[in-house]
């Protein structure tokens, strides 16, 4: 009993330094030491001894990382922390006891990683620890392998800690040398900017935080965001609105929204990008991006792609309405289609819309469809804490290292932030505050290899090492099972 008590601590110091790592805390040091503990608590286990540790650690880390939830509901938070602590149990338990753990854990926790962020319903990459790794030095290793790679390294520095403390000195520089290799090789530039910078505009309207949809009002949002726009500072070359900052009872084209904010484009002299909810019959509607030219037209759109499960959306409607109250989410956004990019007078502009900035395939896909820089517009003023805001900035500079280019997001009431290609966040707005971030991004034109590669590689690598340290562990056994040296 007290060994299991013993291992129950260890998992559970492990993901609290885990999950401290991620935004709002951010220490990402944290990070690396609970992978540590992690490693050094699965040594020597039983399968039963590591799928305590395993669960340990991903009740901490996602109890903490994830528990923003419970500003919704509370048995929603319970089934979801269940399911995705399911997934680090799943990576201890195939991480074998012997000297190839340290190795084994790194590449069954990225394999982990890629089934979380699928399944169920499109994944939920919130939470993750690459999150906690986007202020860090290992950052720069996602040019070449994403957050998967992210992950796995920082992993890999935690469990080199350990195989140092424990006098193993090859293991120990194999695994710091994978980690630093990686990072050190992402940390080149993408190449000069193309073309003439760009002088952008994040409008935030500001108000009070921690309203649902159905609580707040529409056009009083859209009067703050219309009062906020008074503030951008001709010349301006794209201002960027938030998401669902237009929430419409009719279609776009036939509202008078859209004859004011083609008005304020003309008056700006810019291309403006509206963040616009129209209705699409009595049970649906549509999330879009709208691009307005300089003339006041509409010259392009993009509808979300990625829906929010349960928040946008509610998978298997029909039963859940039997067992919960839908009250929150009583119509379902219909998806759209294609890579997230808007052809305007200012450029191919790539757009991640809110949820979508957590997921590397949609900023893969915008960039690679020509997207000079990378607009992330979202809504995050239903949350009263910071810890979504923040993960969101966190989750936008993995992006802009990922895609080798600049990002700006906006938000209604937080954070809106401009984030160059190294990750950097050279300004951010106060939460809540009526405000204008003005900055300068730059065009380019260069493709990491992440953006060429994806994550396939980083995947077959974990595959690879977990096959051969099994295989290594298998010869071990029978070696020492025939009684052989």
């Amino acid at each position: 009993m007290a060994a299991r008590t013993r291992l129950l601590l260890f998992g559970l110091a492990a993901g609290t330094a885990i999950a401290f790592s991620l935004p709002p805390w951010g220490f990402w040091p944290l990070g690396i030491a609970g992978f540590a503990l992690f490693v050094a608590a699965l040594r020597d286990q039983s399968r039963r001894g590591r799928l305590l540790v395993g669960t340990a650690v991903g009740t901490a880390m996602f109890g903490i990382g994830l528990f923003w939830i419970t500003e919704f509901q509370a048995f929603g938070f319970v089934a979801l922390l269940i399911l995705e602590t399911s997934f680090v149990a799943a990576a201890a338990i195939i991480t074998p006891p012997g000297r190839t753990g340290p190795f084994v854990l790194p590449a069954a926790l990225v394999l982990a990683e890629a089934a979380r962020g699928a399944v169920p319903f499109g994944g939920l990459p919130l939470g993750g620890a690459a999150l906690g790794q986007a202020a860090g030095p290992l950052a720069t290793a996602t040019r070449v392998g994403g957050p998967l790679l992210l992950l796995g390294i920082t992993v890999a520095l935690g469990s080199a800690l350990v195989e140092l403390a424990a006098r193993r000195w090859l293991a120990a520089a194999v695994l710091a040398t994978i980690a630093v290799a990686a990072a050190l090789i992402g940390a080149g530039d993408t190449g000069p900017p193309a073309g003439a910078p760009m002088r952008i505009a994040a409008v935030q309207g500001g108000g009070i935080r921690g309203l649902r949809a159905v609580e707040s009002d529409p056009n009083a949002v859209y009067q703050r965001q219309l009062q906020a726009s008074a503030e951008v500072q001709p010349p301006i070359d794209v201002v960027v609105w938030p998401e669902d900052v237009v929430d419409l009872d009719e279609e776009l084209a036939a509202s008078p929204e859209r004859k004011e904010i083609g008005g304020l484009a003309v008056y700006l002299d810019t291309t403006l990008i509206a963040g616009v909810v129209e209705p699409a019959g009595l049970e649906h509607f549509r999330n879009a991006a709208v691009a307005f030219g300089p003339d006041g037209s509409i010259v392009d759109r993009y509808e979300k792609v990625h829906r929010v499960p349960f928040g946008e959306y509610i998978p298997l409607r029909g039963l859940i309405q039997h067992l919960a109250s839908l009250a929150l989410a009583p119509r379902d956004a219909i998806p759209g289609h294609g890579p997230g990019l808007l052809k305007t007078p200012a450029g191919p502009l790539g757009v991640v819309i809110s949820y979508e900035v957590f997921f590397p395939d949609r900023a893969r896909a915008a960039i690679r469809a020509g997207g000079d820089i990378l607009l992330a517009p979202t809504n995050a003023s239903s949350f009263r804490t910071s810890q979504v805001p923040t993960q969101e900035v966190a989750a936008a500079r993995l992006r802009a290292l990922e895609t080798g280019r600049d990002v700006v997001q906006a938000a209604p009431t937080g954070y809106c932030a401009v984030i160059d290609s190294h990750g950097r966040v050279l300004s951010r707005s106060v939460l809540g505050r009526q405000e204008v971030l003005t900055g300068v991004v730059h065009r380019r034109h260069g493709r990491t290899l992440y953006l060429r590669w994806g994550d396939g590689p980083v995947l077959l690598l974990a595959i690879g090492i977990i096959g051969v340290c099994w295989f290594r562990e298998r010869r071990l056994t029978d070696r020492s099972t025939d009684g052989k040296p």
